[in-house]
């Protein structure tokens, strides 16, 4: 399967055994899933299951989204009834395009095929194609999902300084220009926290790598966005947001472009939140 598929290409295969269609949707409001989960509920992709983020996060962290065990991720997958031979498709309905944290992670641990549906439940039934009311059913049986990290794909509080420190890798904010600027005009949502960014890092927000209808640009467009930020993707990049989930947005559009994007997980919630760590801002 290509790394985007659309609506017309999911309908032709979602009946297929080995297909496993996921609604992701994450809001950072909703830390359990109640409300994505509703949303599920009142409409959703036929054949598909509601899996939550936060399943899929270290429940050991202080950090409001960070990489779990290997274990513990195999374990969220193979109780969802996802093995990781499946070729796994990704939705979701939030301003975040929270499917491509899952994209990134379920990559990250060695899924063999993942795909995100480009543009969403809204290009689903704007293509014309039928929703499903309710929750879904529990799955026939456990999926096999074993989980092999590669590591090369995430970067630590303690890379990332070595990073600033040393300039040797493009250090790219996916957040706001007024969060990454720092100035006051858009203040950081968690307390403790902040404001600023990394000192030598670009900004490029997430949302220039999307159409005004929620598709994903083409990859010249995208190429484009990188370009205009200042990144040149055949450079070492590491992806960095609030909380490392729209990170991962900027590193599967560099992956389209050819490029590879480690994310920094822990992201501004971590590197602000800590006395010792550098913070620039824009006056």
């Amino acid at each position: 399967m290509p790394p985007l598929i659309t609506p017309d290409e999911l309908a032709a295969i979602a009946g297929e055994a080995d297909v496993r269609i996921l609604d992701v949707t994450y809001f950072l409001d909703d830390p359990d899933g109640t409300t994505a989960r509703r949303g599920f509920e009142d409409g959703h992709i036929p054949a598909a299951r509601f899996l939550p983020m936060g399943r899929l996060a270290d429940p050991d962290s202080d950090l409001p989204m960070t990489l779990p065990p290997a274990d513990h991720f195999a374990h969220a997958l193979s109780e969802a009834g996802v093995g990781h031979a499946d070729r796994i498709v990704l939705y979701d309905r939030s301003p975040l395009h929270s499917a491509a944290r899952v994209w990134w992670l379920l990559t990250l641990f060695g899924a063999k095929s993942v795909s995100l549906l480009d543009g969403g439940l809204d290009a689903w039934k704007a293509a014309g194609h039928p929703v499903m009311l309710g929750a879904a059913g529990a799955p026939e049986a456990p999926g096999l999902f074993l989980a092999e990290p590669d590591l090369a794909r995430v970067r630590s509080l303690r890379e990332v300084r070595t990073h600033v420190e040393a300039g040797d890798a493009q250090i790219v904010d996916a957040r706001s220009p007024g969060r990454f600027a720092g100035a006051g005009a858009e203040p950081e949502p968690r307390p403790g926290v902040e404001p600023g960014h990394m000192p030598g890092a670009l900004n490029l927000p997430y949302s220039k790598l999307f159409a005004a209808d929620g598709r994903w640009k083409s990859p010249a467009a995208i190429a484009e966005a990188f370009a205009a930020a200042g990144v040149d993707p055949a450079r070492p990049m590491v992806a960095t947001c609030g909380s490392g989930i729209t990170a991962c947005v900027l590193a599967f559009g560099a992956e389209r472009i050819g490029g590879m994007m480690p994310v920094y997980d822990g992201s501004w919630t971590e590197w602000g939140s800590d006395p010792s760590t550098p913070k620039a801002k824009d006056v």
